[in-house]
């Protein structure tokens, strides 16, 4: 009786340094999925995995501005050039465009 006692005790699970592995990578793959959700809805793109294509403008009017589109599965980027002499002339005027005192900005097109 005093040797079944020992062996429920002591069980092959208890020794296997392997079970700490994988109990560790179960909790990595935890953390960086949280991790990932608390990016995109901190920095308010979940945009991005909703079905409906939009444009997005990340810092608008500076040099490193980006205009990011998602139009269906696909989704593009665009780096504007800095060198706006070499656009010059190249294209035409198509309209104009008014800010309103509440912000909202109305395109009238010629």
């Amino acid at each position: 009786m005093r040797t079944r006692r020992r062996s429920l005790l002591n069980t092959r699970e208890d020794s296997d340094p392997m079970s700490v592995v994988s109990n560790l990578f179960d909790v990595a793959m935890v953390f960086a999925v949280a991790l990932m959700v608390a990016l995109v809805s901190r920095y308010s793109m979940t945009e991005i995995f909703s079905q409906e294509d939009f444009t997005m403008v990340k810092n608008p009017g500076k040099e490193n501005m980006e205009i990011i589109t998602k139009e269906g599965e696909k989704i593009n980027r665009f780096t504007p050039s800095g060198d706006s002499d070499s656009n010059s002339g190249k294209g035409k005027r198509v309209g104009v465009a008014y800010e309103l005192e509440n912000g909202d900005i109305i395109y009238v097109p010629e």
